[in-house]
């Protein structure tokens, strides 16, 4: 449906190195749209992704850098917008996770995941905006959590959960400031989801809980992400803004 056809735009997306950030890049070039992947360039990943990109014909950039730099998001825009076109859609990540008891938790380990979660988010919505709004024309989706909303049963993680929350909320007021500029903010709140990170075998029993405690009774495949992120992307959603879309096989209903 042409509804949901990305022809023609420009997608940034950060974090599009693994798990759910690369299977949204590669899902927005299938949809048509040439996509900058942003991330650590020395963890790996980027390149591929950009790779498999062009490999659907879609044109492709990998930019290293951190979310946390106000001069690496500019800078990374500056290219987009040189190489590939003005920027209409951008997906926002990268993000970190972690398990801590609340109280031998250390005010680094805190700050370290608020900065990357929230601060980053807000300065790569930042970046985003100030090239959208001029022209009146934009869509930011960025990616939070279930966990922004329930607290997961038995994980102790009070620093990641609280950070999601912040990025809904605050995707929420982004929204209402921009929405008469033509610019949409969106959420996609991913449940439990089959990323690198839980494949690795010393939290295979997590995962068994993972899949019981999922209605739908397994885990996401992190392409399972696309549809909702094209949606939103899309003018499919035109007259959608400042919206969570909960994507977690009825887990939340729990």
């Amino acid at each position: 449906m042409d509804l949901f056809k990305l022809d023609g735009d420009v997608a940034l997306v950060t974090g599009a190195g693994s798990g759910i950030g690369q299977a949204i890049a590669i899902g927005l070039a299938e949809a048509g749209a040439d996509v900058a992947c942003f991330g650590h360039g020395s963890r790996g990943g980027l390149e591929e992704t950009a790779h498999r990109i062009t490999a659907l014909g879609r044109k492709a950039l990998a930019l290293a850098g951190t979310v946390t730099s106000e001069s690496d998001l500019a800078t990374a825009i500056e290219h987009i917008e040189a190489q590939l076109g003005a920027l209409t859609v951008a997906v926002n990540n990268a993000g970190i996770a972690g398990s801590e008891a609340a109280e031998t938790m250390s005010a680094d380990k805190w700050r370290k995941v608020h900065e990357v979660n929230v601060t980053g988010v807000f300065l790569s919505c930042q970046a985003e905006a100030r090239v959208m709004l001029p022209r009146r024309a934009g869509s930011i989706i960025n990616i939070a959590s279930m966990s922004g909303t329930i607290v997961n049963r038995g994980l102790t993680q009070a620093h990641y959960n609280s950070s999601k929350a912040a990025v809904i909320h605050m995707s929420k007021s982004l929204a209402m400031e921009w929405a008469d500029r033509g610019l949409r903010v969106n959420v996609v709140s991913p449940g439990y989801t089959l990323t690198p990170m839980n494949k690795r075998p010393e939290v295979a029993e997590e995962i068994k809980i993972f899949k019981r405690d999922t209605p739908m009774g397994r885990m996401a495949a992190p392409e399972e992400m696309v549809g909702p992120t094209v949606f939103l992307a899309s003018r499919a959603s035109s007259f959608v803004t400042g919206l969570d879309l909960i994507v977690d096989g009825g887990y939340v209903c729990w």
